[in-house]
């Protein structure tokens, strides 16, 4: 008889391997409108955490500041971004997605969903008990980091 999964030992080498082959189907969606990973990056990070202030946003994005401020100038000149004074810092500007960049996020995850309904109308019933369980321990784990930083 096979090892249940609880009896099996955690092989983070594996794990790791796995969520990087899995990222590689999963967030490499075709660009929308001609948006390179670095722009969209910043339009997932405002949409799960904005408005941020910019030198908030280079702690989350692997850009230096210099990059990210050209970056962002472009978003917003495309109309995916906009600025608006820090209510409680006046000489600080938060970052904010405008209707046009929260649409982007919400149709780009909109087809996550849907390729990920593909491959998981594939699994057997024991194999989607084990994804939903692993759906929130990933959680777990993006709270943790999330504490971490704190």
């Amino acid at each position: 008889m096979a090892p249940s999964p609880a009896d099996r030992e955690l092989d983070l080498d594996e794990l790791t391997t796995a969520i990087e082959d899995f990222n590689t189907i999963f967030i490499r969606l075709p660009s929308v409108r001609r948006l390179n990973f670095s722009a969209l990056s910043v339009l997932h990070t405002l949409a799960r955490k904005g408005p941020l202030r910019l030198t908030e946003l280079t702690a989350t994005e692997q850009l230096k500041q210099p990059a990210l401020t050209s970056l962002v100038a472009k978003l917003e000149q495309d109309g995916l971004v906009s600025r608006r004074p820090d209510p409680h810092d006046g000489r600080a500007v938060l970052l904010s997605l405008t209707r046009e960049g929260k649409h982007i996020v919400r149709s780009r995850h909109a087809d996550r969903v849907a390729n990920l309904s593909r491959l998981v109308d594939q699994l057997n019933d024991e194999e989607r008990e084990v994804l939903a369980g692993t759906a929130r321990v990933l959680g777990r784990l993006v709270a943790i980091e999330a504490e971490l930083d704190d």
